[in-house]
């Protein structure tokens, strides 16, 4: 092509147009400059390398010996951004596309077109927005419920267009000859308008890259869908991406059937029923430290006199504090706990009276030495909680807490 494409109004002449399969060409270099950002890029007469535009990422690749890490279509250029400029001087190009990213965009675009093409033949539910992702792709769906029976019937649908190969073709049209087609959703744009064509299944206006036919697309899985808003967004997978997403679940499943000393098959029962195990036995922990907590109370009333409890711990949650102090004031109404624990670079403390105790409020206690450890706590005149950092030990804090106790 002779005139730069900056210049020239026919899209159709795009080498990305002309063949979606050329993986290699050869180019002429217009100019070589760098953006606002600095970024470096290199404009030639013609190209295979795709811009990102219509929901699909850009081609990567190499332009002789640089590569090309982006491809944008700005004010009617499409740049090719690179990691460093062409030798001076340099005319005539030899560009090569990373064909498995290219195909593999291709084979998710595609797959797109005949999953959304599927909801409205089947359900009438239209497709809304478009993401191609890294690692999957996902349409929201104009409709807020999707049974899993709908998903199913849809994802063979898909498949069995897929299964049949039918031509992909595409088609240069005008505004006018758009009433000739019964086209999926409105186009909004003017001017040269490209349609994309899966033959009595369907018309759409895109501008992204396709594969020839749609046995190219290999298969299409549904992995799962999610609320959005009023919509269902749908997360899927194409060709080469299903046979991964097969692979990874394949190895996880071998895994943990192999973990569950049960066949594959059986998985998820063997899973459920260690499950169950684990709660019992959680269960049946947590009552044995319960005991434990009401032994070690019995035994702190029996070796104290003077109606207070008072005592540091190493490395107890602020649970298991809160769980004895509790269990201390239940059992002997008269009597106040102070309880601290310090675990890594943090202290916890407890603050607790029973009914008949005669000693002031925990809140004043609180008040007191949070300040101190820089901490954070809360609760009322009977029972409070807190923890901070480590400023000071916890004994020298349970002797603060002791002070406030005995002043308040």
């Amino acid at each position: 092509m002779s005139d730069n494409i900056r210049e020239c109004g026919k899209m159709q002449e795009l080498l990305y147009y002309q063949d979606v399969m050329m993986k290699e060409f050869d180019a002429t270099v217009q100019a070589q400059q760098k953006d606002k950002e600095g970024r470096k890029y290199i404009l030639l007469d013609n190209t295979a390398f795709y811009p990102t535009g219509g929901g699909q990422p850009h081609d990567t690749g190499m332009i002789n010996s640089v590569k090309v890490i982006d491809v944008e279509k700005i004010n009617g250029e499409i740049r090719h951004y690179v990691t460093e400029f062409l030798p001076e001087n340099t005319t005539q190009v030899h560009g090569v596309l990373d064909w498995k990213r290219r195909f593999d965009h291709m084979q998710q675009h595609a797959g797109q077109h005949i999953l959304t093409a599927a909801f409205v033949e089947l359900f009438n539910y239209p497709t809304v927005s478009f993401h191609l992702g890294n690692e999957t792709v996902t349409i929201d769906i104009d409709t807020p419920n999707i049974s899993e029976e709908e998903l199913a019937a849809v994802e063979k649908r898909a498949n069995d267009i897929i299964l049949e190969n039918r031509l992909i073709e595409t088609k240069w049209v005008t505004e006018e000859e758009l009433a000739h087609y019964s086209l999926r959703k409105a186009i909004a744009v003017t001017g040269e308008i490209r349609l994309v064509i899966i033959p009595d299944f369907d018309y759409n206006g895109c501008g992204g890259t396709h594969p020839t036919s749609t046995g190219q697309v290999q298969a299409i899985k549904i992995l799962a869908t999610e609320k959005q808003k009023k919509k269902t967004r749908v997360h899927f997978v194409c060709g080469g991406r299903v046979l991964y997403e097969l692979h990874w679940r394949k190895s996880e499943l071998s895994e943990a059937a192999r973990l569950a000393n049960s066949p594959e098959e059986g998985t998820a029962h063997a899973v459920s029923k260690l499950l169950q195990t684990q709660k019992g036995l959680e269960k049946a922990l947590d009552n044995a430290n319960s005991q434990l907590l009401t032994v070690e109370a019995k035994i702190l009333l029996q070796e104290s006199d003077n109606h207070l409890i008072h005592k540091t711990f190493p490395s107890r949650t602020v649970q298991e504090l809160q769980q004895l102090a509790r269990t201390i004031i239940s059992t002997d109404h008269t009597y106040t706990a102070l309880l601290v624990s310090k675990q890594s670079d943090k202290l916890q403390f407890v603050a607790a009276k029973g009914d008949a105790a005669g000693t002031g409020s925990m809140k004043e206690i609180a008040n007191n030495i949070l300040p101190i450890i820089n901490g954070k706590g809360g609760g009322n005149d009977t029972f409070v909680q807190g923890g901070g950092e480590a400023t000071i030990s916890s004994e020298e804090l349970l002797k603060q807490m002791i002070k406030v106790l005995a002043e308040s």
